[in-house]
Parts: structure tokens; sequence; C-alpha cells
């Protein structure tokens, strides 16, 4: 005869009660119960409807590019701020993408839109740094739910090539950032190269030190190439492809180069909020330069079927608590599952843009 004795019902209650809390913590993470989240679908989806077709095989935003590459040349003084291997004294290579914003990838360049340089860096530690920058020190929204609702209200009316302007005042009353660009885009000089712009990483992020310190930095890439602008008045009359034919002409007679300017955040900067510049004067550091000294179309280059999500990361760079960089990274992989389910197609940036001829209209 057994002599066990029976278990008290209460520990059994216990653990029956931390395994039901578990399957809910589960469930709750994976978006199955509780109020809906936004996914990356949710934005892909927003960006398609905004372009009005699909664009089978091809980036939801930032659809039409140029591949680059070259290295960057860390001078050693990042390392004060961060352990990553990237700013040890080297030359690293560097693979990347110019684009200009939008999902259509046949969009003329003549636009005042987003000028983008994305990159990917790689380090002898095998670690890789991603990152997706524009030319503008903010963005419009700053988070998920402000991007939706902007892709929706801003979609061009066919009738009129522009968007319902009852939609895009209802937006800005409840997101005022968007004005807030829209009238800094106006202003703001809108360089006449991929070559002489600024880009700017936007988010803040994090860099720690060899001593443990922690600290907010924005980073943006500055030009050698001194700055000039397009006609804005006539920005209709601009080649479809003149940008990227620019920048085909301008690597064919040599490299282009940028500083890398890292800016340490002041106490009181917003590091939660891409619509908010940081202000006033703020101590920064040129860790190094950045060369270009290739471009070619993405159907021979390296950078087509990359995805530079800005959350991937070396050590001694992290996130920082800036809400759009999480739902930014579900973005560009709902982005590149999608077109990589439907394959590859030719860029609108090819390779009969890439020879032909000064003044000679892209056949694409």
């Amino acid at each position: 005869m057994s002599t066990r004795k029976p278990v008290p019902p209460g520990p059994i209650l216990v653990i029956a009660g931390i395994a039901a809390l578990l399957v809910l913590a589960f469930l709750w993470a994976a978006g199955w119960i509780g109020p809906r989240r936004i996914n990356g679908g949710d934005v892909t989806r927003a960006l398609e409807y905004n372009t009005g077709k699909k664009q089978p095989g091809f980036r939801r935003a930032h659809a039409k590019g140029l591949c680059l590459s070259g290295n960057f040349a860390a001078n050693g003084a990042g390392s004060a701020v961060s352990t990553a291997q990237a700013f040890e004294p080297g030359t690293y290579p560097v693979i990347g993408r110019f684009s200009v914003a939008g999902g259509n990838p046949l969009a003329t360049d003549g636009r005042n839109v987003f000028h983008s340089m994305a990159l990917l860096l790689k380090t002898p530690d095998g670690q890789e740094w991603r990152m997706a920058m524009d030319h503008t020190p903010i963005f419009p929204v700053s988070n998920a739910a402000g991007f939706i609702a902007l892709q929706r209200a801003s979609r061009p009316d066919p009738a009129t090539g522009k968007p319902d302007p009852a939609k895009m005042k209802a937006l800005i009353a409840e997101y005022p950032s968007v004005k807030a660009f829209q009238d800094y885009l106006a202003k703001a000089v809108l360089p006449s190269s991929f070559a002489n712009a600024t880009y700017y990483a936007i988010n803040a992020f994090t860099m720690t030190d060899s001593a443990g310190q922690s600290r907010f930095v924005r980073w943006q890439f500055t030009p050698e190439a001194p700055l000039s602008g397009l006609d804005k008045a006539h920005l209709d009359t601009l080649p479809r492809d003149a940008l990227f034919r620019e920048m085909i002409e301008r690597t064919a007679k040599g490299p282009s180069r940028w500083h890398l300017i890292l800016t340490l955040a002041n106490p009181g900067d917003r590091t939660d909020d891409a619509t908010v510049a940081w202000s006033g004067p703020h101590r920064t550091i040129d860790a190094g330069v950045l060369t270009v000294d290739k471009v070619m179309p993405e159907e021979v280059g390296a950078c087509r079927d990359l995805n530079f999500d800005p959350t991937i990361l070396p050590t001694g760079i992290g996130l920082s608590d800036d809400p759009l960089l999480a739902a930014r990274s579900k973005v560009y992989s709902s982005s590149f599952l999608r077109r990589a389910e439907e394959g590859p197609h030719p860029s609108a940036v090819g390779g009969d843009l890439a020879k032909a001829p000064a003044g000679q209209e892209s056949a694409r």
C-alpha cells in the first residue's frame, strides 16, 4: 500500500495559475488577444494604397533606386562614444542604395520628396550596421498610426493628381507635425544631386562606450560636394531619371564623399519623436569618411535583395525609445517578404540608363 501523501491543492493551483498567465502573455504578445496592434503588413498595405497600384517585385517605399558600393574610413574618433568596431581606425566595405520617395518605380525625379541613402557596413568581427536615411532631418509623423493615416490621406486623386484637400485638412488637424514637415520641405533646398545631399538618420539611437556609458545620438552623412538646389518652380521639366543619370555620370568621373557626423543629445532633447529636430549647439564628432566609388543598376548590384532595416546594429549601437524604429523594422520585413514572393523585376533605373548618353531619355 502506498504511503505517499496527497499534494495539497494550494501549490497545484499556484502552478496552474502561473501556466495560465504564461499562456495569456504569449497570446497577448502574438496579438491574438487584447486591442489589435498595428503590424508591418498594415503599413505595407497603406503604402500600396497610396501608390494606387501594386508594383510586383519592387519595394513598397523608395521603389526607384540605384545600387552603390564603396567604403567607410573610420578615423577612431567615434570610439569615444561607442565600442562598435566600425569606429575603430580602419577601412570597411559598404554597399547601399540611392533612392527617391514613393512606391512607383517609374516616377519622375522632378518631385519635391525625400532623396535617400541606405547603407550596409560590415566589419571584420562579423557584425553589420544597416542604415536607412533621408535628406531631411525630421519625419512627418512620430508613430505607425500616423504614418498609415498619412499614406491614406495623401493618396493622389486620379482626376487631379493631388491628395483630397479635405482629407489632408483632417489629417493635419490630428497630426500637426505633417504641416510642420510640409512647411520645412517647401522652404528647404532640394538637392540637385544624390552626391551633394546630407543624409540624416532622423531617429535617435544609443551609443555605449568602453566604460559602459550610454548616450543618445543622431547621425548624418555630410557631403564634401557643395550643396546646390533644383529649381522647384520647374521640377516638371526635369527628365524622368535626371537624378540617377547625374549620379551615374558623376561617379564615372570620380568618387563622392561624405563625413559621418555624430550628434550627441543635450538634456531635454526629444529622443522619442522623429518629428522634432534638435536645435542649438551640440557636441559633434566627425567619425570618418564614406566614399562611394561605384553605382550600378539593381539587376547587377548587391542592393536589390537587401533589407536595410535600421534596427540591425552592431554591439555598441542600440535603439532609443523612439517608437518609429520598431515600426520601421516590421515594415521593412513585410515589404521584403512580399517582393521576395513576387520575384525580382528589372529596376526602373536599369542598364540602358547607365549606358545612355547625357540628354538621352531612358527607354524604360
